[in-house]
Protein backbone atom coordinates (compact mmCIF):
# COMPACT_ATOMS: atom_id res chain seq x y z
CA UNK A 1 0.00 0.00 0.00
CA UNK A 2 1.38 3.42 -0.94
CA UNK A 3 2.05 5.97 1.82
CA UNK A 4 -0.72 8.27 0.54
CA UNK A 5 -3.26 5.46 0.38
CA UNK A 6 -2.27 4.35 3.88
CA UNK A 7 -2.75 7.87 5.25
CA UNK A 8 -6.14 8.19 3.57
CA UNK A 9 -7.23 4.79 4.86
CA UNK A 10 -6.12 5.65 8.41
CA UNK A 11 -7.86 9.02 8.24
CA UNK A 12 -11.22 7.66 7.10
CA UNK A 13 -11.03 4.77 9.55
CA UNK A 14 -10.50 7.29 12.34
CA UNK A 15 -13.43 9.39 11.13
CA UNK A 16 -15.60 6.28 10.99
CA UNK A 17 -14.76 5.47 14.60
CA UNK A 18 -15.37 9.05 15.77
CA UNK A 19 -18.52 9.70 13.73
CA UNK A 20 -20.19 6.35 12.95
CA UNK A 21 -23.52 7.97 12.04
CA UNK A 22 -21.84 9.93 9.25
CA UNK A 23 -19.27 7.36 8.13
CA UNK A 24 -20.03 3.76 7.34
CA UNK A 25 -17.75 1.53 5.31
CA UNK A 26 -18.39 -1.89 3.85
CA UNK A 27 -15.18 -3.03 5.52
CA UNK A 28 -16.30 -1.66 8.91
CA UNK A 29 -17.87 -4.14 9.56
CA UNK A 30 -18.96 -5.20 6.07
CA UNK A 31 -22.63 -5.74 6.88
CA UNK A 32 -24.14 -5.11 3.46
CA UNK A 33 -23.66 -7.66 0.68
CA UNK A 34 -22.64 -6.99 -2.84
CA UNK A 35 -25.41 -7.90 -5.31
CA UNK A 36 -25.73 -11.63 -5.90
CA UNK A 37 -28.20 -14.15 -7.21
CA UNK A 38 -30.17 -13.82 -3.96
CA UNK A 39 -29.73 -10.08 -3.58
CA UNK A 40 -32.75 -7.89 -2.91
CA UNK A 41 -31.77 -6.11 -6.14
CA UNK A 42 -32.74 -9.31 -7.96
CA UNK A 43 -36.40 -9.15 -9.13
CA UNK A 44 -36.95 -12.80 -8.16
CA UNK A 45 -35.76 -12.09 -4.63
CA UNK A 46 -38.08 -9.09 -4.32
CA UNK A 47 -41.01 -11.07 -5.68
CA UNK A 48 -40.42 -14.05 -3.39
CA UNK A 49 -39.83 -11.92 -0.30
CA UNK A 50 -42.97 -9.88 -0.96
CA UNK A 51 -44.94 -13.08 -1.58
CA UNK A 52 -43.81 -14.42 1.79
CA UNK A 53 -44.82 -11.12 3.41
CA UNK A 54 -48.28 -11.36 1.84
CA UNK A 55 -48.62 -14.97 2.92
CA UNK A 56 -47.85 -13.98 6.51
CA UNK A 57 -50.40 -11.16 6.39
CA UNK A 58 -53.07 -13.65 5.33
CA UNK A 59 -52.15 -16.33 7.86
CA UNK A 60 -54.79 -17.68 10.26
CA UNK A 61 -52.88 -20.75 11.42
CA UNK A 62 -53.13 -19.91 15.14
CA UNK A 63 -55.36 -17.98 17.52
CA UNK A 64 -53.12 -14.88 17.45
CA UNK A 65 -54.73 -14.02 14.11
CA UNK A 66 -58.01 -13.36 15.97
CA UNK A 67 -56.57 -10.61 18.19
CA UNK A 68 -53.95 -8.94 16.01
CA UNK A 69 -54.23 -5.51 14.41
CA UNK A 70 -51.37 -6.04 11.96
CA UNK A 71 -48.99 -8.82 11.03
CA UNK A 72 -45.42 -7.67 11.71
CA UNK A 73 -43.26 -9.31 9.07
CA UNK A 74 -39.97 -7.51 9.79
CA UNK A 75 -38.03 -4.31 9.24
CA UNK A 76 -34.70 -3.21 7.82
CA UNK A 77 -32.61 -4.19 4.83
CA UNK A 78 -33.06 -7.78 3.57
CA UNK A 79 -29.86 -7.37 1.55
CA UNK A 80 -27.78 -7.68 4.71
CA UNK A 81 -25.44 -10.13 6.36
CA UNK A 82 -26.68 -9.47 9.91
CA UNK A 83 -30.11 -10.64 11.11
CA UNK A 84 -31.62 -9.80 14.50
CA UNK A 85 -34.45 -11.98 15.80
CA UNK A 86 -36.77 -11.02 18.63
CA UNK A 87 -39.64 -12.77 20.35
CA UNK A 88 -42.92 -11.27 19.13
CA UNK A 89 -44.49 -7.90 18.28
CA UNK A 90 -45.64 -5.68 21.14
CA UNK A 91 -48.47 -3.18 21.28
CA UNK A 92 -46.77 -0.47 19.19
CA UNK A 93 -45.57 -2.99 16.63
CA UNK A 94 -49.06 -4.45 16.34
CA UNK A 95 -50.54 -1.00 15.76
CA UNK A 96 -47.94 0.11 13.19
CA UNK A 97 -47.17 -3.23 11.53
CA UNK A 98 -43.43 -2.65 11.94
CA UNK A 99 -40.86 -4.50 14.06
CA UNK A 100 -39.30 -2.86 17.12
CA UNK A 101 -40.88 0.60 17.01
CA UNK A 102 -41.69 1.09 20.69
CA UNK A 103 -39.34 1.84 23.58
CA UNK A 104 -37.55 -1.46 23.08
CA UNK A 105 -37.06 -0.58 19.42
CA UNK A 106 -35.57 2.79 20.33
CA UNK A 107 -33.14 1.06 22.67
CA UNK A 108 -32.19 -1.43 19.94
CA UNK A 109 -31.54 1.52 17.60
CA UNK A 110 -29.28 3.08 20.26
CA UNK A 111 -27.31 -0.14 20.73
CA UNK A 112 -26.86 -0.46 16.98
CA UNK A 113 -25.70 3.14 16.76
CA UNK A 114 -23.03 2.48 19.39
CA UNK A 115 -21.39 -0.03 17.03
CA UNK A 116 -21.80 2.17 13.95
CA UNK A 117 -24.99 0.65 12.52
CA UNK A 118 -28.61 1.50 11.91
CA UNK A 119 -31.64 -0.26 10.46
CA UNK A 120 -30.50 0.24 6.90
CA UNK A 121 -27.56 -2.07 7.70
CA UNK A 122 -29.48 -4.96 9.34
CA UNK A 123 -32.77 -6.84 9.18
CA UNK A 124 -34.99 -7.35 12.23
CA UNK A 125 -37.64 -10.05 12.54
CA UNK A 126 -39.47 -12.01 15.25
CA UNK A 127 -40.15 -15.66 16.05
CA UNK A 128 -43.89 -15.02 15.68
CA UNK A 129 -45.42 -12.34 13.47
CA UNK A 130 -48.52 -11.47 15.53
CA UNK A 131 -48.75 -9.92 18.98
CA UNK A 132 -49.67 -12.29 21.82
CA UNK A 133 -52.38 -10.73 24.03
CA UNK A 134 -51.02 -8.54 26.84
CA UNK A 135 -47.52 -9.06 25.43
CA UNK A 136 -47.26 -12.51 26.98
CA UNK A 137 -44.69 -14.97 25.63
CA UNK A 138 -45.83 -17.00 22.61
CA UNK A 139 -46.80 -20.55 23.50
CA UNK A 140 -45.27 -23.54 21.67
CA UNK A 141 -48.31 -24.03 19.41
CA UNK A 142 -48.03 -20.41 18.22
CA UNK A 143 -44.29 -20.73 17.63
CA UNK A 144 -44.76 -23.97 15.69
CA UNK A 145 -47.50 -22.42 13.53
CA UNK A 146 -45.43 -19.35 12.65
CA UNK A 147 -41.72 -20.13 12.67
CA UNK A 148 -41.73 -21.36 9.06
CA UNK A 149 -42.04 -17.70 7.99
CA UNK A 150 -38.83 -16.86 9.86
CA UNK A 151 -37.04 -19.89 8.42
CA UNK A 152 -37.97 -18.74 4.92
CA UNK A 153 -36.75 -15.23 5.75
CA UNK A 154 -33.41 -16.70 6.80
CA UNK A 155 -33.33 -18.76 3.61
CA UNK A 156 -33.95 -15.68 1.45
CA UNK A 157 -31.67 -13.27 3.32
CA UNK A 158 -28.81 -15.77 3.82
CA UNK A 159 -27.17 -13.79 6.64
CA UNK A 160 -23.65 -14.49 7.80
CA UNK A 161 -24.64 -13.90 11.41
CA UNK A 162 -27.85 -14.18 13.46
CA UNK A 163 -28.44 -12.42 16.77
CA UNK A 164 -31.17 -13.82 19.01
CA UNK A 165 -32.65 -11.12 21.22
CA UNK A 166 -33.75 -12.85 24.39
CA UNK A 167 -34.32 -16.34 25.69
CA UNK A 168 -37.52 -17.07 23.76
CA UNK A 169 -35.85 -16.40 20.40
CA UNK A 170 -32.76 -18.39 21.35
CA UNK A 171 -34.74 -21.43 22.52
CA UNK A 172 -37.11 -21.38 19.55
CA UNK A 173 -34.44 -21.01 16.87
CA UNK A 174 -31.36 -22.68 18.37
CA UNK A 175 -33.22 -25.35 20.38
CA UNK A 176 -31.10 -24.57 23.43
CA UNK A 177 -32.23 -25.19 26.99
CA UNK A 178 -29.74 -23.01 28.82
CA UNK A 179 -30.01 -19.85 30.92
CA UNK A 180 -29.43 -16.75 28.85
CA UNK A 181 -26.40 -15.86 30.94
CA UNK A 182 -24.68 -19.06 29.80
CA UNK A 183 -25.50 -18.37 26.14
CA UNK A 184 -24.01 -14.87 26.08
CA UNK A 185 -20.60 -14.38 24.45
CA UNK A 186 -20.75 -17.83 22.84
CA UNK A 187 -20.97 -18.46 19.12
CA UNK A 188 -23.50 -21.11 18.13
CA UNK A 189 -24.37 -22.41 14.69
CA UNK A 190 -27.74 -22.45 12.96
CA UNK A 191 -27.74 -24.21 9.59
CA UNK A 192 -24.10 -23.24 9.09
CA UNK A 193 -24.69 -19.62 10.16
CA UNK A 194 -22.94 -18.10 13.19
CA UNK A 195 -25.45 -17.19 15.90
CA UNK A 196 -25.13 -15.25 19.15
CA UNK A 197 -27.55 -14.47 21.97
CA UNK A 198 -28.02 -11.27 23.96
CA UNK A 199 -30.68 -9.65 26.09
CA UNK A 200 -33.95 -8.54 24.57
CA UNK A 201 -34.18 -4.70 24.73
CA UNK A 202 -37.47 -5.02 26.64
CA UNK A 203 -35.66 -6.98 29.36
CA UNK A 204 -33.08 -4.20 29.61
CA UNK A 205 -35.86 -1.64 30.03
CA UNK A 206 -37.24 -3.71 32.90
CA UNK A 207 -33.78 -4.05 34.47
CA UNK A 208 -31.42 -1.23 33.51
CA UNK A 209 -28.57 -3.08 35.25
CA UNK A 210 -28.39 -5.28 32.14
CA UNK A 211 -27.43 -2.32 29.95
CA UNK A 212 -23.67 -2.58 30.33
CA UNK A 213 -23.74 -6.31 29.63
CA UNK A 214 -25.80 -5.67 26.49
CA UNK A 215 -23.31 -3.05 25.34
CA UNK A 216 -20.49 -5.53 25.79
CA UNK A 217 -22.48 -8.11 23.81
CA UNK A 218 -22.94 -5.72 20.90
CA UNK A 219 -19.23 -4.90 20.87
CA UNK A 220 -18.52 -8.64 20.84
CA UNK A 221 -21.01 -9.15 18.01
CA UNK A 222 -19.22 -6.52 15.93
CA UNK A 223 -15.79 -7.98 16.76
CA UNK A 224 -16.72 -11.56 15.89
CA UNK A 225 -18.51 -10.50 12.72
CA UNK A 226 -15.45 -8.54 11.57
CA UNK A 227 -13.13 -11.43 12.34
CA UNK A 228 -15.28 -13.95 10.51
CA UNK A 229 -15.86 -11.74 7.48
CA UNK A 230 -12.20 -10.74 7.21
CA UNK A 231 -13.01 -7.03 7.48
Amino acid sequence: MSEIKKKLTDYFRQQGELYPAEYFFDKMPGILRTPSSVSSENPNFISNFQRLDEEAKNCFACDLAQTRTNVVFGDGNPNTNLLFIGEAPGENEDLQGKAFVGRAGKLLDDLLKEIGLNRSHVYIANIVKCRPPANRQPVPAEVNACIHFLLHQIEFIQPRMIICLGLVAAKALLKLDLPLGRMRSQVFTFQGIDAMVTYHPAAILRNINLMEAAREDFKKIKQIYQENSGS
